[in-house]
């Protein structure tokens, strides 16, 4: 039985994929930040998927404690992990800083999932198909260049920039990954799930203009579960191996813009991101 960790699993699409993988047969562990949402998600994943092989991992992807806790309790319940899916996200409308002192939309959409993935990478690569997707958007593009002089966004905030911006580090993780651990058979992606109804917002507090368009713009918007459909798709099926690394919008490999192509800038968030969180890699 393959297994999977889904972080944000308590709504949207990180259910929706958690569902349809339980479904097709394979152990879940759901995160989730609050454990009355978790619980609560996870018995509708139960019911929905006709599968009692799901199960809840607290984390807060604001608290590196939190993410290290959580890499512990996941690594004292299972002997083996196939896939990671990076989902979870926020897109604040106010710039704030989080328990360690880092700007909460780079923590949580990148910086917490970095350190994550670091913690569970070796027990990964031991898995027959080992892959890790990270859910990115293609509101990567609108970030420009990787503001390294100012990563913690103090001085160029803007509504949505830090979303783009950390949108473009999960493009960036998914390559650094793929350089360093294809060789181990790692296939890692990143997948824009395309324009999805979700809690995103609702929970990152997005206020004023934007916020109303963005719940104005829900009923048009995919389903959770059609927007899950690339990022299960690129969890089980072998034959997307061989396009590993690679960015997808919905289905489509699509190529990257000039900016999350650079090696250069993969290389130095991932050092940056190394020294921020204090994560440890396993050799390449």
């Amino acid at each position: 039985m393959p297994t999977v960790l889904i972080t944000g699993a308590n709504s949207g699409i990180g259910q929706a994929a958690a569902t349809d993988l339980a479904r097709r047969g394979w152990r879940v562990f759901a995160t989730a930040r609050s454990r009355e949402r978790g619980l609560a998600a996870l018995e509708q994943i139960r019911t929905a998927s006709g599968s009692q092989d799901a199960e809840l991992i607290q984390l807060d992807l604001a608290s590196f404690a939190s993410v290290r806790q959580a890499a512990d309790d996941l690594l004292s319940r299972t002997d083996g992990l196939d896939v990671l899916i990076n989902n979870a996200g926020v897109n604040l409308s106010q710039r704030t800083l989080t328990e360690d002192g880092l700007e909460s939309t780079m923590q949580v959409n990148h910086f917490g999932h970095f350190l994550l993935t670091s913690l569970l990478l070796p027990r990964i690569l031991e898995a027959e198909d080992p892959r890790i997707i990270n859910v990115s958007s293609m509101l990567y593009k609108r970030a420009g260049a990787m503001p390294f002089d100012d990563l913690q966004l103090e001085h160029n905030w803007g509504r949505g920039r830090p979303y783009a911006v950390s949108k473009l580090a999960n493009v960036l993780f998914t390559r650094g990954l793929h350089r360093r651990y294809f060789a181990q058979r790692l296939a890692a992606y990143a997948v824009h799930p395309g324009g999805v109804r979700s809690r995103l917002g609702a929970d990152g507090d997005l206020t004023g203009l934007f916020g109303f368009f963005w719940r104005l713009l829900q009923p048009v918007l995919l389903s959770p579960e059609k927007g899950a459909a690339p990022i299960v798709a690129a969890a089980h099926e072998r034959s997307l191996r061989i396009v590993a690394g690679a960015y997808f919008n919905r289905h489509n490999v699509q190529q990257l813009n000039r900016h999350a192509s650079e090696v250069s800038a993969a290389e130095r968030l991932w050092e940056i991101s190394t020294d921020l969180t204090g994560a440890e890699w396993p050799d390449a």
